[in-house]
């Protein structure tokens, strides 16, 4: 099999250096920068094959990102499984996106992602709350239970819309007390798909260096003002995945 060169992130850098036996797959190849001016790309040797999307290589790409992280303040993150046929190929990229590559590190200079989770820790109390005080939905309860005969598809159907709507609103109003309580802690946010009934709260965070432990501080204010009704599962400080992925299409050598 061909042997290609994988992507782990772009960074500021004019110097060659090492990391060390830490690349994907089995065979931990040396991973170390590959340069154009001032700018670098963190690489290994690789084959050209596509890396199963599993727990092992995620962490495996992302714990290289990290070892970089300790050392530089600005650090754009290269999609999983980026592989380039050749070390000529890489470099063609770094010089023709070069001053895009550069303002992008320069927005992302000494600025790190957060990820923020929040659930309700009882999803049956919060269906009960609405069933309590949302008048329309009370009305048509007590309806349907006082009904001798048993409800109707329809209006079953149209009971279950309702709860799902006022479901919805009191995740958007909850979701976005939490917004509010650190709004001027970040730079910028970005919200992430809700899964499931339980789940308020799914974004991501851009927060400068400098406030970090001001972030963390209000994360763990709201954790224990809210410890009885919902739970916190706060992560990072991590690469800006969700701000400056680069997405290398090989031939257009463009990034999202």
């Amino acid at each position: 099999m061909n042997e290609g060169k994988y992507l782990y992130c772009v960074i500021n850098e004019s110097q060659d250096r090492n990391f060390g036996p830490v690349g994907i797959g089995n065979g931990q190849d040396e991973v170390h920068t590959l340069c154009f001016r001032d700018l670098a790309c963190i690489i290994s040797s690789s084959p050209m094959t596509k890396y199963v999307i599993s727990r092992e290589n995620l962490i495996a790409h992302e714990k290289v990102i990290e070892e970089v992280m300790k050392d530089y303040n600005a650090v754009l993150p290269v999609r999983f499984c980026t592989i380039a046929t050749s070390i000529e190929e890489v470099r063609n990229l770094l010089m023709k996106k070069y001053n895009e590559l550069k303002n992008l590190l320069r927005s992302m200079d000494n600025k790190v992602e957060l990820g923020l989770k929040v659930f309700w820790q009882n999803t049956e109390n919060i269906f009960k709350e609405i069933g309590e005080t949302n008048r329309e939905i009370k009305s048509l309860k007590e309806k349907l239970a006082k009904d001798p005969a048993s409800p109707s598809l329809k209006e079953k159907v149209d009971l279950g819309k309702k709860v799902k709507a006022a479901l919805e609103e009191k995740r958007k109003n909850e979701g976005e007390e939490i917004l509010d309580a650190v709004r001027s802690k970040y730079v910028d946010v970005r919200h992430t798909k809700i899964l499931g009934d339980n789940m308020v709260f799914n974004c991501s965070f851009l927060v400068d260096k400098t406030r970090e432990r001001e972030f963390d501080d209000l994360i763990e204010g709201l954790s224990q003002k809210y410890k009885d009704r919902l739970k916190f599962k706060y992560v990072g400080p991590v690469a800006p995945f969700n701000f400056a992925e680069l997405v290398i299409k090989w031939g257009e050598e463009q990034n999202e």
